[in-house]
């Protein structure tokens, strides 16, 4: 059989699907199937259930009930049932005149006029049409691109593609696994006899091996990047002590253990001349800044500059104010560098770090456009580095690219398929990527296997556990009371305002709407607003009316879910708590219990609750610990959106689930290992087949 020949319109359709040659076709698999092996008698179908009937047409006709609809009727020898189509074409109304036999597949339900079928596919037969011998995919796909034209494809691809197994033969015997070949073709084509539930719901023996494949595939892909790292140069940042000493000696506050710990990992880690790729994970209010002053320190005492970014203006201005408090009495004055500075302030930060007159540069996504030139870039942190996109990422480390070498593009015919294969002369700085969204350690162990891992799992003596009270709408008048009398009594409360349908205009609103609400209900209490429309110096003045205690009650969006330390702040209500996620409550909440004072959060919900809601709800109430509230968002969510990496463009996994494929993940940890080591080829032929034409930035 010859390859099918497709054309450029088709070729641009499949590409949108991620398949950009013959074999990508192969791992296209299926999201559901169709039964279309058997027929049901009409009179024994029930409603919610997906089946396929054979009937003549009884009746057809166009109504307006109350757009233009064809509606028909087909009867069998036991009973009848209706179908109906919004949108029809002339062929159609053909196809299903009186008289016609037809078989038809769809989802039946009760209807206007009983049992019907809505859109059901549909096709023309005869007495000596035969059934399908096995049930029938249904596979992801993109307008223009219909099921038959995929599946064409793809039975093509595979009657003309060899289908080598990847895996030595000794692995698949000791861990009883199908072959690929095997799996492929079934999961392309299966039997009638395999229960389309024990498919779909990914539970099958042939999707095993699929899945752990493709987190096998994960595994060496990262232990290749893990390894290529250390091959490359980075600058050697030797621990001095004099800088971190003289800072740890001003604080006024002990380190916690775990920071210590975290530190001396990081500390290790600069002083080799390979680039460091540390991801720091702390709970909210663990410290981390503290920890990642001390990383500054150690560059800038070996003369090297130090980038901090952050993916908020209020954030990363709350990083430039704590650090220049802690440093400029050192004599280290850092340089503030935002989008909304304006041109000759922005050029003048541009001079000084170019220059190397500043060895700290604190800012947002702006310290990696093309106008800005570091002088000598030797450490660049990334704060909640998750909600930076992979190419932001790369840029900033980039910035610190010495012009030793180059970094080469070309493909090395003998190379892994993964990745740039650097050039050895080369040197880029090191990173330090910090997260404030606790990630659950089968996460971290997975998704940054190519990356170190230290984690802050304490907080500082005397930060107060935070209670948390679930209040319904209608409770409103006694929450706005409770707010009052804190105010009252001295302490300070943040009234969060809700996302509305990710609407930065609509959110806006609220706030305003908010403020000017809880302006003419406290008249007695100075009350302060901020969003993220305000314009920087606004911000920040409103910031430090709050902190200072000018402020009693600010009311603010979610601009403040990352970064804002004001200890007197005892009180928080997040207004429709129920419109937000998991992590996002969880990083609000920590935004209160940072002083003495015993600290409340009140989550204010609206009836109706979804089932996703009340479940967020319960596990925000129940736990204050991030680590567990993350993992069970991870259950909730997926693993993809808890880091950040839907939003990035990168698809973490297309199969497997790290949290319910756990046992896979252990066994494509321990195999990955061995496969680099005793079987280079397999393990190369192996990324060629799930990798090869991917951007693989997992290592950024």
């Amino acid at each position: 059989m010859q390859p099918t020949k497709i054309s450029p319109a088709t070729l641009s359709k499949l590409a949108k699907l991620g398949i950009h040659h013959r074999a990508d076709l192969l791992l296209h698999l299926p999201l559901r199937y169709e039964d279309e092996t058997q027929l049901a008698p009409i009179d024994t179908v029930q409603a919610g259930e997906t089946v396929q009937v054979q009937g003549t047409v009884a009746h057809s006709e166009i109504v307006f009930r109350p757009r233009r609809t064809l509606v028909c009727r087909i009867e069998d020898e036991g009973g009848e049932l209706y179908l109906r189509f919004l949108n029809f074409y002339p062929s159609q109304q053909k196809q299903l005149a009186v008289g016609k036999k037809i078989r038809v597949i769809g989802e039946v339900r009760m209807g206007f006029y009983g049992m019907e079928m809505v859109h059901p596919k549909c096709r023309a037969v005869d007495d000596d049409t035969p059934l399908q011998q096995s049930l029938t995919p249904v596979y992801p796909t993109t307008a223009g691109l219909s099921q038959p034209i995929l599946r064409k494809l793809i039975v093509n691809a595979l009657e003309t593609l060899p289908l080598p197994d990847t895996l030595p033969d000794a692995l698949l015997k000791k861990m009883k696994l199908a072959s690929f070949a095997e799996s492929i073709r079934l999961l392309h084509n299966p039997t009638p006899d395999i229960a389309a539930s024990e498919l779909e719901q990914r539970r099958h023996a042939a999707w095993r091996r699929i899945k752990f494949d493709e987190l096998l595939a994960q595994q060496l892909s990262m232990r290749v990047h893990h390894k290529e790292r250390s091959q490359r140069a980075a600058p050697k940042l030797d621990a001095h002590g004099k800088l971190t000493a003289r800072l740890i000696k001003a604080l006024p506050f002990a380190l916690t253990h775990a920071q210590q710990r975290t530190y001396a990992e990081i500390s290790r880690d600069l002083a080799l001349p390979h680039p460091m790729q540390r991801l720091l994970l702390g709970d909210v209010g663990s410290g981390k800044t503290i920890v990642a002053a001390l990383a500054a320190l150690q560059a800038i005492e070996n003369g090297y500059q130090v980038a901090l970014m952050a993916p908020t203006e209020i954030l990363a201005e709350q990083h430039y104010l704590k650090l220049r408090d802690w440093l400029e009495p050192m004599g280290l004055a850092p340089v503030w560098l935002s989008g909304s500075l304006k041109k000759k302030e922005k050029q003048h930060a541009a001079e000084k770090i170019a220059s190397g007159e500043t060895l700290l540069a604190i800012g947002t996504h702006a310290l990696f456009q093309h106008s800005i030139v570091f002088h000598k870039l030797g450490l660049a942190i990334v704060d909640e580095q998750h909600k930076f996109g992979v190419q932001q990422r790369l840029a900033l480390r980039n910035k610190g690219k010495s012009d030793v070498g180059r970094v080469s593009t070309r493909k090395d015919e003998n190379a892994d398929s993964v990745g740039l294969k650097p050039d050895l002369h080369t040197t880029e700085p090191h990173q330090l990527m910090m997260s404030a969204t606790p990630i659950p350690r089968t996460l971290a162990m997975s998704y940054y296997a190519d990356l170190d891992v230290s984690v802050i799992d304490e907080l500082p003596p005397g930060r107060t556990p935070v209670v948390t009270k679930l209040v319904s709408d209608a409770r409103r008048d006694e929450v706005f009371e409770r707010v009052r009398v804190a105010c009252v009594e001295g302490q300070q409360a943040y009234w969060v305002c809700p996302l509305i349908d990710e609407s930065e205009t609509l959110q806006l609103q609220t706030a305003l709407e908010t403020y000017q609400l809880l302006t003419e209900t406290f008249p007695e209490l100075r009350v302060g607003l901020v969003h993220g429309k305000l314009d920087n110096a606004e911000k920040a003045r409103v910031m430090a009316a709050f902190k200072a205690g000018e402020l009693q009650l600010l009311v603010a969006t979610t601009v403040i879910e990352v970064g804002v330390d004001v200890p007197n702040a005892s009180l928080m209500v997040i207004d429709h708590a129920e419109r937000m996620g998991l992590a996002q409550l969880h990083q609000l909440r920590g935004r209160v219990g940072r002083g003495a004072a015993h600290s409340l959060c009140i989550l204010l919900y609206q009836q109706p609750l979804s089932e996703l809601a009340r479940s967020r709800l319960k596990i925000i109430f129940e736990s204050n610990d991030g680590f567990a509230i993350a993992q069970q968002d991870m259950q909730l969510r997926g693993p993809g959106e808890l880091l950040g990496a839907r939003q990035s463009g990168v698809a973490m996994l297309r199969f497997a689930d790290i949290s319910a494929d756990e046992d896979l993940l252990d066994q494509a940890r321990l195999i990955a290992d061995k496969l680099l080591r005793d079987f280079p080829d397999a393990a190369r032929a192996h990324l060629q087949r799930w990798m090869a034409n991917k951007q693989d930035y997992l290592h950024v």
